[in-house]
C-alpha cells in the first residue's frame, strides 16, 4: 500500500500543472462566467448582481435575435462547404505525379492569417475595381454591389467562407487512405461501378469522417467572427452582424461585460444542443 500511494502522488504530481492550468484557464473561468452573466459590470465600477435579469433583456433585444438570425442563415450553407471538399478530396486522392502540389495550394489559404485573407478579399470583391467583378463583366454579367450591399453582403461572406475548407480536405483525405483497399477489390469482383463503389464502400467508411467535419464545421460557423468583423464591421444596416461579434461589441465597446457573458452562454447553449442533437441523429446514418 505504501508503494501504490507513492505511485499515485508521484503520478499526481506530474500531471499537477495540467490539472493548475485546467482549473485556472477552463474551469475557473467557465464557473465565473456564468456568475458573470448574472451581474452588470463595466469592467471599472463595482460589480452589481441582477439575477436574471440579463437573460429577460436578451429576449427583448432586437440586436440579438438580429444577430442570431445572420448567424442561422451563415451556419444554413455550412453543408455546402463539406459538400465541395469531398469531391476536391476525391481527386486529390488520385495517386498521380505532381498531385501534392495541388494538395498544398487547396491548403494554402487555410493557413494564411485571417486578417490578411480579409483584406485581399476586400479588395478581390470591390463593387467597382475587384477582381471577380472584372471578370464577370467580361462575359457581360453586372456584378453585384458586395458588402455595400444589404442582400449581397452575406451571400459574400459565404464566398470567402467557401475558400477555407482546406482541413476538410486533409481530413477527407485521412479518411479515404483508411479505407482498405480490398473492399473495393471485392466490389469490383461482383460487377460494381465506380458509382456503386462509391455508394455503398466509400459513403459507408467515411461517414464518421463526414460527421466529424460537419460537426467541427458548424461549430466554426457558430463561432464565425473574423472575417465579418474586418470585411464588414456588421454591415451594411446589420446583415452581417454575426452572434459572436454583437458579443464582442457589448463586451469591449460597450463596456456591458455581464450581458456579453450571457450571450456567450446562449452560444454555448446553442452548440450544445445542436452537437446533442447530431449525435443522435448520427445513429442512423454513421457506420462504425
Amino acid at each position: 500500500m505504501k508503494v501504490r500511494g507513492r505511485d499515485n502522488v508521484s503520478g499526481y504530481l506530474f500531471i499537477a500543472p495540467w490539472l493548475i492550468g485546467l482549473l485556472l484557464f477552463r474551469l475557473g473561468p467557465f464557473g465565473f462566467s456564468f456568475i458573470l452573466s448574472l451581474t452588470k459590470w463595466d469592467m471599472i465600477s463595482k460589480i452589481e448582481f441582477i439575477g436574471l435579469q440579463n437573460y429577460r433583456h436578451l429576449l427583448k433585444d432586437p440586436l440579438f435575435w438580429t444577430a442570431l438570425l445572420n448567424t442561422l442563415y451563415y451556419f444554413l450553407w455550412v453543408p455546402l462547404g463539406v459538400i465541395a471538399a469531398l469531391p476536391i478530396a476525391l481527386l486529390l486522392n488520385r495517386s498521380i505525379r505532381g498531385i501534392t502540389v495541388f494538395r498544398a495550394i487547396y491548403y494554402l489559404p487555410s493557413v494564411t492569417a485571417a486578417t490578411i485573407s480579409s483584406l485581399i478579399w476586400i479588395w478581390m470583391l470591390h463593387p467597382h475595381y475587384g477582381v471577380i467583378n472584372s471578370m464577370l463583366s467580361r462575359i457581360g454579367i453586372e456584378g453585384p454591389l458586395w458588402f455595400a450591399s444589404p442582400q449581397w453582403a452575406m451571400p459574400g461572406l459565404i464566398l470567402v467562407r467557401m475558400f477555407y475548407i482546406g482541413p476538410l480536405i486533409v481530413i477527407f483525405l485521412a479518411g479515404l487512405k483508411s479505407i482498405p483497399v480490398s473492399l473495393y477489390e471485392a466490389a469490383r469482383l461482383d460487377g460494381a461501378s465506380s458509382w456503386t463503389c462509391f455508394r455503398y464502400v466509400t459513403i459507408p467508411m467515411l461517414s464518421p469522417v463526414i460527421f466529424f467535419n460537419f460537426v467541427m464545421y458548424s461549430i466554426q460557423a457558430f463561432q464565425a467572427f473574423t472575417e465579418p468583423y474586418v470585411m464588414t464591421s456588421g454591415g451594411p444596416m446589420n446583415r452581417t452582424l454575426v452572434f459572436v461579434m454583437y458579443l464582442y461589441n457589448n463586451a469591449f465597446a460597450y463596456f456591458r461585460m455581464g450581458y456579453a457573458t450571457t450571450l456567450a452562454w446562449v452560444l454555448f447553449l446553442i452548440i450544445l444542443v445542436f452537437t446533442v442533437v447530431q449525435l443522435r441523429l448520427s445513429r442512423r446514418w454513421v457506420h462504425y
